[in-house]
């Protein structure tokens, strides 16, 4: 299909903002939906990129240039807007996809992203009115059958198996957003985790039940012409109903895991008879290891930690976990982590729980680790640690471990942002902003050396020595002493 089928469609009401004739002819072979500011190293040749332009700030065309830019060199066939959250496309906008040649498509309130999609993948699977031979669905005995295996509390797999079976030794997928495979069929070989619509070729569906950005489910088959359309969307609606039904299962599960970190946080020592009752509760061994994590968003740590793999056992609450570290259990769980978070990243714009300790305002996803705890005692003390990781943790190091703390800058940045503000303000304050703490900055980044500085700021040295003076006068520090040049380096970083 072509960018110009959809625009021809009365029922989306799309409007075209700017595109060449050649260009709107191009080939379409997937959608994306993504409101990330760079989003060109999770798109493919050929994809429509839906964005509601949450990360759009009016006036901004260098903004706009770039989120343009990172879809021309993407190979990306045009950019449909959404109008609901400013209003209208911007103007800054246009100009940017006129200035990189990539077709821009404005989508009215009124049209959901999920239709765009589903008009998509309907006209991409062929014009069924015209193809009679793709019209059947599931035979009526394998949709008994599958009825049946609901009701008897089946499996992802085995409901997958049985749902392929008929059509002979297709390879499928169930895929979440992340690209962890829920469950394959027997002839579909082990992929990589990777997110559904970053696949190029074949057929990918998702599976429309309530879901978070990060544990949504997708039919991927590798072949587009293995399965009728129809055959997908109802073992689709399959795993719907089997998700509605988890949903009940997760929810009980998230309570309890809720219930355990409850315990953790509660003030005094914890009883040991009521913290091995609610490990017990969630599911989790007596006597350990453990270790704690805590993130910005409960449902992105809980997909997370699935990517551990079905062995691993921990129990999940609103923003915080628990996992059990038994024998077999994968030491580097860190390091596992971190190698799936960019999945998570990109599922799109991460929104905290409000329970999250230390949010705050921030609004990117970020995942802090406490140490190995040996039994249930020591759970509390991971969990203390887990909440200073995860404040420590940035933009340049969104996961993070207690363990991995190993510099002064990294400690003070899991300190409190208020506890900060006091101290260095306390200590810099009589400073100023001028030139004075400028020479202490570099002064102290130069190992203290007057010649060094000199040089850095272009200054004669005995300038040096009179402003360091200066500086030792107004905040009482003798710079001679290592505990005072590092209170006064502590309190750079702080501010």
């Amino acid at each position: 299909m072509h960018v110009l089928d959809l625009l021809q469609s009365d029922s989306l009401g799309l409007t075209l903002l700017w595109g060449d004739e050649d260009l709107l002819g191009q080939e379409v072979n997937g959608v994306t939906a993504t409101d990330l500011e760079e989003p060109g190293r999770f798109l493919g040749p050929g994809e429509l990129v839906l964005s509601g332009l949450v990360w759009w700030t009016a006036g901004d065309l260098a903004k706009a240039d770039r989120f343009v830019s990172a879809l021309a060199a993407a190979g990306a066939t045009a950019l449909l807007a959404g109008e609901e959250t400013h209003g209208k496309v911007p103007d800054e906008l246009v100009a940017a996809c006129r200035a990189h040649r990539v077709p821009l498509v404005a989508v009215p309130a009124r049209t959901s992203f999920r239709a765009v999609t589903e008009a998509v993948y309907l006209r991409q699977w062929g014009d069924l009115s015209r193809r009679p031979t793709r019209l059947f669905a599931l035979p009526e005995n394998v949709r008994g059958e599958l009825s049946g295996l609901l009701e008897g509390g089946a499996g992802p797999a085995e409901l997958l198996d049985r749902a392929c079976a008929h059509l002979g030794p297709v390879a499928c997928y169930l895929l979440t957003a992340t690209g962890r495979t829920v469950a394959r069929t027997p002839s579909a070989p082990a992929v990589p985790a990777r997110r559904p619509g970053s696949v190029r070729g074949g057929v990918t569906l998702r599976v429309e039940t309530e879901s978070s950005p990060y544990d949504a489910w997708h039919l991927y088959v590798p072949d587009a012409d293995a399965a009728p359309p129809r055959v997908l969307h109802e073992i689709a609606e399959v795993f719907a109903q089997y998700r509605d039904g988890q949903a009940r299962r997760v929810a009980a599960r998230r309570a309890a895991g809720q219930e355990l970190i409850g315990v953790l946080s509660g003030d005094g020592p914890a009883d040991p008879g009521v913290l091995e009752e609610a490990l017990g509760a969630a599911g989790l061994p007596a006597g350990g290891p453990y270790r704690v994590l805590v993130a910005t968003s409960g449902d992105a740590l809980a997909e997370a930690l699935g990517h551990l793999g079905e062995a691993a056992r921990y129990a999940v609450g609103d923003s915080a976990a628990v996992l059990y570290e038994g024998p077999g259990a994968d030491g580097d769980v860190t390091g596992r982590l971190r190698s799936v978070w960019p999945l998570l990243q990109a599922c799109g714009a991460a929104v905290p729980d409000a329970s999250a300790p230390d949010a705050g305002a921030d609004t990117a996803l970020r995942l802090g680790v406490g140490s190995s705890a040996s039994g249930a005692q020591g759970l509390r003390a991971s969990l203390g640690q887990a909440r200073f990781a995860l404040a420590a943790a940035g933009p340049e190091a969104p996961v993070r471990g207690v363990e991995q703390l190993d510099t002064l800058a990294e400690l003070l940045a899991g300190v409190p942002r208020e506890v900060r503000s006091v101290f260095g303000t306390r200590t810099l304050g009589a400073l100023g902003e001028g030139m004075l703490r400028e020479t202490l900055e570099v002064f102290l980044a130069n190992n203290c050396s007057w010649t060094r500085t000199a040089e850095a700021l272009h200054l004669h040295v005995n300038t040096v020595h009179y402003r360091i003076e200066r500086v030792e006068t107004l905040t009482g520090r003798d710079l001679s002493r290592l505990d005072h040049k590092l209170d006064l380096y502590a309190a750079l970083r702080c501010l």
